[in-house]
């Protein structure tokens, strides 16, 4: 199993609030974990770095080989939940950082079973033959309205208020989070973004360039794509095969 990651401050922004950072702990055993942080001049950056440095160090010291699927969905769900508390402290000390908050797809690959923690609008997708699944749902104001019927998916990929979230790390001392289990194996690519790839580049590039790269050429090409594609905001993409 091999993890590949980059974060890019795209062509527009003025700072990268995006963190990312993974641990192969096996061959058949891997972790990412991808943020992208919002709020204020800084806000943004804390959040972010606080939420990656906290669920790396986590998952490194209480990971533990013999643990069940069950233990392992327990383990990195109860991480999560404690990370936003962290950022959420950090915000009350400092007013400054008040309403600062986080995206977070946190991905743990162990066997043939894919666990994802997943709070806001970052993605989690699968690439196995030739096709692509979206496994996480955005946590937005467009995705509920989508779901509502109000709008089509391709009217979503332009609205307005696309970028309203109505989750994230952070912002209240509870968070409701999503956990979801898929099936992994030889071959597939787990692709982690946030949306500063997912909204500048289609899911048929994403194909295509998973499908005919590797290594560290396969993570600058969907960086590179999507400044092609305008490179409006932070870039961030971890693959996972």
């Amino acid at each position: 199993m091999e993890v590949f990651s980059k974060s890019d401050i795209g062509l527009v922004r003025s700072q990268n609030q995006d963190d990312c950072r993974f641990g192969v702990i096996s061959p058949s055993c891997a972790w990412a974990v991808v943020c992208d942080g919002m709020g204020g001049a800084n806000g943004g950056n804390i959040a972010s770095a606080t939420a990656v440095e906290y669920i790396s160090s986590k998952i490194t010291d209480l990971y533990k080989d013999d643990m069940t699927k069950e233990q392992i969905g327990e383990l990195i769900a109860e991480i999560v939940v404690n990370a936003n508390m962290k950022i959420y402290e950090l915000s009350l000390k400092d007013p400054e950082l008040t309403g600062m908050g986080t995206t977070c797809e946190f991905v743990f690959v162990k066997d043939t079973t894919v666990h994802i923690v997943h709070v806001g609008d970052s993605r989690t997708y699968a690439i196995r033959g030739g096709k692509i699944k979206q496994l996480t749902e955005d946590h937005s104001v467009v995705q509920e309205m989508v779901r509502r019927g109000e709008l089509t998916y391709e009217q979503a990929q332009n609205h307005p208020n696309k970028n309203f979230i109505t989750r994230a790390l952070g912002i209240k001392p509870s968070v409701r989070l999503d956990y979801i289990e898929a099936n992994f194996i030889y071959g597939d690519v787990l692709l982690i973004c946030t949306d500063g790839l997912s909204n500048c580049i289609t899911t048929g590039d994403m194909v295509k360039i998973c499908h005919e790269n590797r290594g560290e050429d396969l993570i600058n090409k969907l960086v590179d794509k999507a400044k092609e594609g305008g490179g409006t905001d932070n870039i961030t993409a971890t693959v996972i095969y």
